[in-house]
Formats: structure tokens, sequence, C-alpha cells
């Protein structure tokens, strides 16, 4: 009991330094005007959450980027993962851009809600006191791991407790963007998909009737990787809300889509810039595509595409190594009208030039790694 009483103590003393913010914006989107993301965990595609998919629509050939959980969170909001392939405390360099940066660019509100963290902007793991058995663990809230966020208080402080999303809801102080994970037990990680599933309906149902929350809302429910390593590492994928007609509930999306498609989505939507890195080209879901004018590319061979180990990269192996450089991001892309912004481009002056990312819609894993090489103005 001690122990608890001074663990408590101690939260308290450290939340009030980053205090809990809620900033809200109304910038219209061409398909969306909020994006809701939440993840769940380690679950094959033949996983059947019915309910869910008969009011949205099932992306078929929606897939993870490799293996395990930690590098496919940071794909998802950086446009790669540097090559990570373990789950180890990470901080990435503050001058590595992230999807907060095109956000707060146009003036987009943000913001994460994490299951049983313990305070807002908290920076690392939070076993139960009691038991011990995972609850928040750092990382599945992928934005802490980028010192852009974790030394910012301003960007800390949009991270917090799942709790604060019902006060937000509430006070209608909602993000337009919003990442949302359970913890270790509701999102199947440390239990089943069933639990998952059970989790997520309880989250969402009632929100169906909020006009508030789901008015022009486009909500992507996925997971973070399969279980299966020898099998293709394709997810159980949905897209729900009032942004997703009537008519198309129930329906399938056979295109291929990935990780990177949740950062090139939001960029369509909002007609936001780039990040330089494998966002550029990445496949928009099609029930945006079709309001934003982007084309949807076909990939030749989706049969073979696995994704189930990492490439090398600075990453890879735990804490920064030597295996590669940190990739430059490509400043010279440019996707449907869409450039580099401009404070990735000044980031990323002084460096080494040395670049791995192309307009090709590029499936990258360690049997087909990316290419490094110099192109001008990438550094």
């Amino acid at each position: 009991m001690k122990f608890l009483v001074l663990a408590s103590a101690l939260a308290v003393a450290i939340a009030a330094e980053i205090p809990s913010l809620s900033p809200i914006s109304s910038v219209q989107g061409k398909a969306f005007n909020r994006l809701v993301i939440i993840w769940n965990e380690n679950t094959d595609y033949d996983t059947n959450l019915k309910w869910l998919a008969s009011h949205g629509i099932t992306l078929s050939n929606y897939f993870a980027v490799t293996h395990p959980s930690q590098p496919n969170y940071i794909s998802s909001v950086a446009g790669d993962y540097f090559g990570l392939n373990n789950d180890d405390h990470l901080e990435i360099p503050a001058n590595i851009s992230t999807i907060v940066d095109l956000l707060e660019a146009k003036g987009i509100s943000w913001g994460s809600y994490q299951e049983d963290m313990p305070y807002t902007g908290f920076l690392d793991d939070f076993p139960n006191p009691v038991t011990k058995a995972n609850m928040y663990v750092r990382k599945h809230n992928p934005l802490v791991s980028f010192d852009s966020v974790a030394k910012n208080p301003e960007r800390l402080g949009r991270i917090k407790n799942t709790t604060l999303f019902e006060a937000d809801l509430r006070n209608r102080q909602l993000p337009q963007w919003l990442f949302i994970t359970p913890n270790m037990t509701s999102d199947g990680h440390d239990t089943s998909v069933t639990t998952a599933g059970e989790w997520t309906r309880g989250f969402i149902e009632p929100l169906m009737q909020n006009e508030y929350f789901m008015n022009d809302t486009l909500i992507l429910i996925t997971f973070d990787e399969n279980h299966s390593y020898t099998s293709p590492n394709r997810l159980f994928t949905i897209l729900m809300g009032g942004a997703v007609p009537n008519a198309s509930h129930g329906t399938t999306d056979d295109n291929y889509y990935d990780h990177y498609s949740e950062i090139s989505t939001v960029e369509a939507n909002w007609g936001l810039s780039t990040l330089g890195r494998f966002d550029v080209g990445a496949n928009v879901f099609s029930l945006v595509a079709n309001k934003t004018g982007d084309a949807v590319r076909t990939h030749p061979d989706i049969s073979s595409v696995y994704l189930n180990e990492s490439y090398p990269g600075v990453f890879n192996g735990g804490k920064k190594s030597s295996w590669a450089p940190m990739p430059m991001p490509n400043n010279t892309m440019e996707w449907e009208g869409r450039k580099v912004l401009d404070s990735v481009v000044k980031n990323s002056q002084g460096g080494s030039g040395e670049t791995y990312y192309t307009t090709d819609l590029v499936i990258p894993d360690k049997a087909h790694p990316p290419v490094y090489k110099k192109v001008a103005g990438s550094g």
C-alpha cells in the first residue's frame, strides 16, 4: 500500500508539469473532417469481426510492414521504420519529422489517447502496480518515441489517457486527427482477438449515436501485425464512421494498402505536404481517393507479399547502430501535386544526401531491402 501511495503522489507531481491540452480546429477535408485511428494487436487476417465489418468497408488487402509491434507503429506516423526490428525503448532524433509536423503546418489539431497511461505525457511503461501484468506500454504509443514530440511540452500535452477522451468528447474538444491504443488486455495482445473485438465494439457502438463524433468522421480500425510470422502479414482492417456512406456498409475494398496509407490518406484529404518517405505514393484509401482524385495503384502480385522481417537500418538490432545511415527524405519527390514539407527539407540540410525513397509502389522487406542512392536536394 505504501508503494501505491508513493507512486500515486509521484504521478500527480509529474503530471502537473505537463498540462493536458485539447486544442481544436475545423479544417475542411475533401472526404472527412476527423480521422479516428484505433490499433489492436497481433491477429491473423482470417479472424472475423463481423459486427464491425457490417457497419463499414473491409480493406481485404491491408498489410503491416514488418514484425514485431513497434516498427509498425513507428511507420504509421513517420513513413518508415528505419530498419527497426525490436520493441526496445526508442528515442528518435528531433529532426526526424512525423505526421504531427504535416498536421500542424495546416493548422489541424491532433491528439493521442492511451488506455491506462498513468498521466499526460508519460514516457515509460506502466504495468499493473499490484500484479505487475502489462497495462500501458510505450511501444504502442508511436509519437512518444520521437524527440520532436517527447521533448516538446506543447505536443506532449496532447498525449493522454483514454479517460480524457470522454472529457474531450463531452466538451466537444476532440482533435481532427486522433490515435487510440487500448491497453495490453483490451487490444488482444495478452488475451485474444475476441477480447479486442469486444473492446472495440464497446468503444465504438455508443459513439455511433453521437452526431458530434460521427459527422464527417472516418474511423480506421486495424491491427499492428498478424500473429503468424510465416504467413503474409495481412491485417483485418475496417473503415467506419459518418464519412462512409450507408450504401458502402458491409462492402469490401480489395486494393493494396499498408500502414503508410494511413499517412498518404491524411495528406490527400487535407491537401498536406509529405514527409518525403514511403508515405509518398502509398495508396490512398479508395473511399478518399474518389474525392481527392488520387490514383489507386495495383500491386502486380500480392500473393508474394509477406513483409515479415525488417530490412537493415539505423535502428536495426536495438540502439542506433552502424548497419546503415539514417536515410534522408527525398526532397525532390512530388505526388499528386503534394511536395515535401518545407521544414522536412530544412531539417535534412547538411545530411548525407543518401536516400532510398522513390515514387514507385515499393514494398521493402528483408528480402527486398531499399537501395540507397544520392539524390540532389536530399541533404
